[in-house]
């Protein structure tokens, strides 16, 4: 039997490819979508150097150029992917632009490029692939993205309105193709995770940040209970405990920190 394909976007690094080297060591295959061909100076790895590290698990990757706010990019990754698989069971939408200021402090530019990436590309991305999931009659699109509150948008207006457009992705999915076996699910952390975005944003320091493994803990586990979590919002360590975590202290990124809290 052919291993399961999950299809990820922003993989080449921080949670997108702890995502992948996750899945890939339960057996999946891997597409490892993302911007990154060549090495830059200021930012950790690329697409191939991402498959490299997948594929010592022995499951096949494809390393594939993807930007999510181009359309024919998004359609190119997508030929790609059902050519060399002929499949898709796991649409993961990771890739973000985050900005974390005031509206009067948002130039539109950026406005523009969070709801490119975020809520626009996500909803490509998952467009894109939707027939074959049709076709074949399964499939999970995971967005990663926040439970919808209102009590969270002070100085990250703009943010969140590009977050909580890919959430309503993973709450309308099931509602327009369930009967296809489509699950939806949006997943979210409890507190800071290392990233990139944790790095570049200045966003306290690691023994505030949790390993993005704990993300990638938490995917798998979506995966592999669409029942707990089709069309809903969860956070990662809650939705971890659910299904029988306890030890919570293996993803400190240092020993005995205190993550932050970022949503409950």
């Amino acid at each position: 039997m052919a291993n399961r394909v999950a299809f990820i976007t922003g993989g080449s690094r921080g949670i997108g490819k702890a995502v992948g080297l996750k899945l890939a060591s339960e057996g999946w295959d891997i597409v490892v979508a993302a911007k990154t061909t060549e090495p830059q100076p200021n930012l950790e790895g690329t697409i191939f150097t991402a498959a490299e590290e997948m594929e010592r698990h022995g499951v096949r990757v494809l390393p594939v150029r993807c930007d999510v706010t181009d359309m024919a990019s998004v359609e190119q990754a997508r030929d790609a992917t059902l050519k060399e698989f002929g499949r898709v069971d796991a649409v993961i939408n990771n890739a973000g632009a985050l900005w974390w200021l005031p509206m009067t402090e948002t130039p539109m530019k950026r406005f523009d490029l969070m709801m490119a990436v975020n809520a626009k590309g996500a909803f490509a991305v998952t467009q894109a692939f939707l027939p074959q999931m049709i076709e074949q009659k399964s499939g999970h699109v995971i967005v990663m993205s926040p439970p919808i509150r209102t009590d969270i948008l002070g100085g990250k207006i703009g943010y969140f309105i590009s977050k909580f457009g890919m959430t309503l992705i993973a709450h309308g999915i099931p509602q327009e193709y369930g009967q296809y076996n489509i699950h939806g699910t949006a997943l979210w952390p409890r507190t800071l995770v290392e990233s990139q975005a944790t790095i570049n944003h200045g966003m306290g320091e690691r023994s505030q940040w949790r390993k993005p493994e704990i993300i990638a803990d938490a995917t798998w586990e979506i995966l592999e209970h669409p029942e707990l979590c089709d069309g809903k919002a969860v956070i990662d360590e809650a939705f971890l405990r659910e299904v029988g975590y306890t030890d919570f202290s293996v993803y400190d990124c240092v020993e005995g920190g205190t993550p932050l809290v970022i949503s409950d």
